[in-house]
């Protein structure tokens, strides 16, 4: 297990390389380059953060915690800024104990997202994982608005080891998750973890069949935990925060799953993603393989972000 994390950190260190480039080169030369910590001081370090994809309101609430601890410990050199400035992005992101409440009960989860970012891949990867973990998992193929989707999920299902229920191309997805919801119950499965469409641009649609995908659920499967977790492209920046609020409008949606955090320079997403819209990052992936898809981790993604050694593993 702790080979598994170091080699998914070492992962994680070369593919967040690009945004590291694009915050911490600057960051060190802030730190190194002024000889007082003033207003300059902090518009530099708020310039680079902003660039970083971290965010405005994030940035802001980050350069506040800074001040303070500033502040209250004295301090009058830059270069002793940089772990609180660690710290306090750290904070900004603790996923909280509660999180993966879905893994300890009988549950339903419901992924969504836009085509393109990876949303089916990641769906085949969280049931490999949950498999590993020596849970029951059966997968509900409810994107049929995809043509190659259920095919594509029907080959991670093979892969990982696990049912699958899919419909035709076409078929409503609710009348889907009903029958994957039969089937869990029927094989007493852990977990139904359910690939659905996200078309974004059609959101009335969309907003109608998840409605009806969680009255199903409620209905059918009331004594099920349901997480609704929403897949976001890491390269994407902003447009994922933009992509994340529009979700979180019209479902309930109790955490994310940021894919292609490898080779982007846009990293910074996932500590914006957590602090403006107050939803969790759960799972990062930062690569193809099954094991890319690793559980969000605050510490382990800003040591690896700014490049501090992982002794501890």
């Amino acid at each position: 297990m702790a080979e598994e994390k170091k080699g998914f950190f070492r992962r994680l260190v070369k593919g967040l390389s690009k945004t590291r480039d694009n915050i911490v080169s600057g960051i060190d030369s802030i730190f190194h380059g002024f000889s007082s910590i003033d207003d300059d001081f902090y518009e530099e370090i708020e310039e680079i953060l902003v660039m970083g994809d971290i965010g405005i309101n994030t940035t802001t609430a980050i350069i506040e915690n800074l001040k303070k601890e500033v502040a209250e410990r004295h301090i009058k050199q830059p270069s002793e800024c940089k772990q609180l400035l660690i710290d306090s992005i750290k904070q900004q992101m603790a996923v909280g104990d509660t999180a993966y409440e879905f893994e300890n009960r009988k549950s339903v989860i419901l992924v969504i997202g836009v085509n393109g970012v990876g949303k089916t891949t990641s769906v085949g990867k969280l049931a490999g994982k949950l498999k590993d973990q020596g849970k029951k998992v059966v997968l509900a193929a409810a994107d049929t608005f995809r043509a190659a989707a259920g095919e594509q999920l029907t080959q991670w299902a093979h892969r990982a080891g696990v049912d699958i229920i899919g419909g035709q191309e076409g078929a409503d997805p609710a009348s889907v998750v009903y029958d994957a919801v039969a089937a869990a119950k029927a094989r007493n499965a852990d977990v139904l973890l359910c690939d659905t469409a996200g078309r974004l641009h059609n959101k009335k649609n969309l907003m109608q069949e998840l409605n009806k995908i969680y009255r199903i659920l409620e209905k059918e499967y009331p004594e099920a935990y349901l997480e609704t977790l929403v897949v976001l492209d890491g390269t994407t920046g902003q447009n994922a925060l933009v992509q994340a609020r529009q979700f979180k409008e019209i479902a309930n949606v109790t955490g994310i799953i940021l894919t292609k955090l490898d080779g982007t320079a846009k990293g910074g997403i996932a500590v914006a993603i957590e602090s403006e819209l107050d939803i969790p990052v759960k799972y990062i992936g930062v690569g193809e393989s099954i094991d890319d898809l690793q559980k969000f981790d605050s510490d382990q993604f800003v040591n690896a972000l700014f490049d501090v050694k992982e002794d501890e593993l």
